[in-house]
């Protein structure tokens, strides 16, 4: 039977953080009219990573890997609101890479959210590889797109804020009991 307790301790500190840095990205748009702004300089390229899994062991990057017997297939039960914490990761995925290249110096903080939330959901099999997939996509998707800081990535990144703290606290209405 589904037991939402780990669910319970995650959602408020994701919400959480997704409140807080909602602050600074609205403080942005409030000025009127917009204050005149320097050319636009370029910024050195983030250091973020995607939340791939980490190389095996004992073998170097770029090696193909020795053949080993294939693992028996992870089975784990689906929860029902799956589609919301993948659509969730790809939005940290995104946020991920966005926040760093508008220079707002927090780090690893968005990965180091989506990894609580997958440890805490789906610490192994298909549900953890589905969410490990959508947090990559959301931070490659907008990587291929952008090298700076643009007014459409601050737009972007103000919305996923609105739209990850929705849905964060849909899943915790709904499914904390």
């Amino acid at each position: 039977m589904f037991t939402p307790k780990p669910m319970l301790r995650t959602f408020p500190a994701l919400l959480l953080a997704l409140c807080v840095a909602a602050g600074p990205a609205r403080a942005q748009f409030f000025g009127y009219p917009p204050a005149p702004q320097a050319p636009p300089q370029v910024q050195p390229k983030p250091q973020t990573r995607p939340l791939l899994p980490p190389p095996p062991r004992g073998q170097p990057p770029g090696q193909p890997q020795a053949q080993s017997p294939p693992a028996p297939p992870r089975q784990t039960q689906p929860a029902p609101y799956d589609h919301d914490l993948q659509r969730l990761s790809e939005i940290l995925g995104a946020l991920h890479f966005l926040r760093a290249i508008c220079g707002t110096n927090e780090g690893q903080k968005w990965r180091n959210e989506t990894q609580a939330l997958i440890d805490a959901e789906a610490p192994a099999g298909d549900r953890h590889d589905q969410m490990v997939a959508s947090f990559n996509r959301g931070y490659r998707g907008f990587q291929q797109s952008y090298r700076s800081c643009t007014p459409a990535a601050a737009v972007a990144i103000r919305r996923y804020l609105e739209e990850g703290a929705n849905i964060a606290r849909e899943i915790t209405a709904r499914y904390a009991n």
